[in-house]
């Protein structure tokens, strides 16, 4: 088990912090995707709104730029009736020399409930949750290259309402591999749930061979052998930012050998998934045909997202047996 583990439970085995799949069973994600159908229709109603949460607080605390997370986990915790507080990280105390722990004490005095935390080093939401304040919560946003599980839990939401379950499922994951924290909390979130098999497909530059093997996937280093009778392909972007040195000869090669095409889908098959947590780099990760075409559940990623981030944040203010 991950030393995170017991961070993210409390003595009576509930969930306190939503810090990683890492340590979490089978029955506590499945407890989430199905509060998640239960929100999933909220978004569809003349008001867009459930009282669950009315007079919680959740802070957004974004340390590193995001568009689709911080804006989903902002409509998620409204939805909800909480108040939301996006920080200004760029006119804050914190960009000014304060530490974090004096960010997360003067918003706890506040009396903020909830903590959204993206940080560009790995640990941070673990290092917040493990100096919180009793009844606080923290959810991890994305940290590093570590872990994204509120991310990996709305493609699991996504393949779920496409497939039913995942037991005969083998899903391939494409791509920057090496500095993917996304990648890292599919692969655990998609062993957890019971798929079939798991893959991870890309240059050998960008998958660490031996932590792959470690998670229990099959490595792949030719496009094609990766593909071949899988029904979920999840394409990765590239970590621009986080990638170190001479990894990748070009972009237009990357496209050439590892780029989802028409043609390449095409082989795959008709019945299998195209998915992406974005933001897309057309001509580089996919083709726009592909990105846009009637395979692709991209945009359904970003539209369940909503709802499996109102589950989580539900579930860890204490409302999960309510329902919407």
């Amino acid at each position: 088990m991950t030393p995170f583990g017991p961070i993210q439970r409390d003595p009576e085995g509930r969930l306190r912090h939503f810090l990683s799949i890492e340590g979490l069973d089978r029955a506590l994600l499945t407890r989430i995707l199905d509060l998640a159908e239960g929100f999933a229709g909220v978004g569809e109603r003349l008001i867009k709104k459930v009282p669950l949460c009315r007079g919680h607080t959740v802070a957004n605390l974004f340390f590193e730029t995001s568009t689709r997370t911080r804006t989903t986990f902002e409509l998620a915790a409204k939805r909800l009736s909480a108040d939301v507080l996006n920080l200004n990280i760029g006119a804050s105390a914190t960009a000014k020399g304060e530490t974090l722990l004096d960010t997360l004490r003067n918003l706890e005095a506040m009396q903020c409930d909830l903590f959204v935390v993206r940080h560009q080093a790995s640990g941070t939401a673990h290092f917040l949750a493990q100096h919180s304040a009793p009844g606080v919560r923290i959810v991890n946003a994305g940290d590093g290259r570590h872990a994204h599980p509120t991310q990996a839990m709305l493609d699991m939401f996504t393949i779920r309402r496409h497939r039913g379950g995942f037991a005969d499922l083998r899903v391939a994951i494409v791509g920057d591999i090496l500095h993917s924290r996304v990648a890292r909390s599919q692969i655990h979130a998609l062993n957890v749930l019971g798929a079939r098999e798991v893959r991870v497909v890309g240059p050998r530059t960008l998958i660490p061979t031996e932590a792959a093997a470690a998670l229990g996937v099959r490595v792949f280093h030719d496009l094609a052998a990766g593909l071949d009778g899988v029904d979920v392909v999840i394409m990765l972007r590239l970590q621009r930012e986080r990638m170190a040195g001479a990894l990748l000869p070009s972009e237009r090669e990357y496209y050439q050998r590892w780029g989802l095409t028409p043609e390449r889908l095409a082989a795959v098959g008709e019945g299998a998934l195209v998915m992406h947590p974005g933001p897309i780099n057309r001509g580089v990760e996919m083709a726009s045909e592909v990105a846009d075409g009637p395979q692709s559940v991209i945009l359904e990623q970003v539209r369940l997202g909503i709802a499996v981030r109102m589950a989580v944040i539900a579930l860890l203010l204490g409302y999960d047996e309510a329902g919407p």
